[in-house]
């Protein structure tokens, strides 16, 4: 492969880079990221916002959802309660946690901001790199975010994010570590969003569901959560939980898959550390999306989770892996 690609060449650059680049307009002004093609798969990482994929295309075609506020850069809307929707700009996938998911608490003593801090943190130690390895075109990319404040917490999270020439699939590597002296609140989302034009009428969510409830509700539900339809001028979103069955390697894969485009995407995700699965449907005008997101909790906030007897936690020292693959097929 490789002796036939640079004869065909003059710089592997035509069709395989990882490129740093600053937006200069509007809200993402400043924004730090990097720029990926991998012959048909390309994306974006922002290194100001946790290393987290703000855009992903496969053969041109537009894979993510991205809100009303479009790219942005860190915002003072970042850890202001609800006010996070305005900052929220969806993407391919951005990291909801440690220390919240969900619902904000406003609690003037101890405030936390909805999906945590996590999704608004920078990189540092950012690195990129694209190479053969072998007959094998690498891209790689890696960073660390810290979540720490004075007399609070100290969690590390260092990420690897890399793909292949000629591959449809991003692998996402990420090493949890609590730094600090105590157990901490360790709650974590990954909060994938298909958008436009993948996400059609007609699209279907496959998700190898054992049971699916409604949030704030307890029976099996009859909604059409598989089913994405036409657009509808303000219709509620709908949150669904599901039980997941997984495979005997303790992996599970869900997906959206687009019968006309003959394309869909999957996220593949373990059962050791993402036991928990929500599914985010809106089919409204403007806010057109399903959210796949895996998970180890649910997205009531961390009080909820306290009271519930649900949170789980991270030890002083104590290291956890988790790994992600979004892989196009079709």
């Amino acid at each position: 492969m490789k002796r036939e690609i640079m004869k065909k060449t003059g710089s592997i650059q035509q069709i395989a880079y990882v490129r740093k680049v600053t937006f200069e307009e509007g809200a993402a002004a400043g924004l730090r990221a990097y720029e990926v093609k991998a012959g048909e798969l390309a994306f974006t990482v922002a290194i100001d916002k946790c290393l987290d994929i703000v855009e992903m295309t496969y053969k041109g075609v537009n894979l993510n959802f991205l809100s009303k506020p479009g790219l942005m850069n860190r915002q003072r809307f970042d850890s202001s309660g609800f006010e996070a929707q305005k900052s929220i700009m969806g993407g391919m996938f951005f990291t909801c946690g440690t220390s919240n998911v969900g619902k904000p608490d406003l609690t003037p003593d101890a405030p936390l901001p909805m999906h945590g801090y996590l999704r608004s943190t920078p990189a540092e130690h950012v690195c990129a790199d694209a190479f053969w390895d072998g007959d094998v075109y690498r891209i790689v990319i890696s960073g660390e975010m810290r979540q720490a404040a004075l007399f609070g917490e100290n969690i590390v999270l260092r990420r690897r994010i890399s793909a292949e020439l000629g591959s449809s699939e991003v692998k996402i590597h990420d090493e949890y570590v609590n730094e600090g002296f105590g157990d901490e609140p360790f709650m974590l989302l990954y909060h994938c969003n298909v958008g436009y034009p993948l996400l059609d009428e007609g699209s279907v969510v496959e998700v190898p569901a054992l049971e699916t409830v409604l949030k704030g509700e307890t029976e099996q539900t009859e909604l059409p959560w598989n089913c994405v339809g036409e657009t509808v001028d303000l219709l509620p979103e709908q949150v669904f939980y599901h039980k997941i069955r997984f495979d005997e390697n303790g992996k599970a894969c869900v997906k959206v898959k687009n019968p006309k485009l003959g394309m869909g995407i999957c996220v593949e995700f373990p059962e050791k550390e993402l036991p928990n699965f929500t599914q985010w449907k809106s089919m409204a005008s403007g806010d057109y999306v399903v959210g796949l997101e895996p998970c180890n909790c649910h997205v009531d906030g961390q009080k909820w989770e306290e009271e519930n007897g649900t949170l789980r936690r991270i030890g002083a020292g104590e290291r956890r892996c988790v790994d992600l693959v979004l892989r196009v097929e079709g």
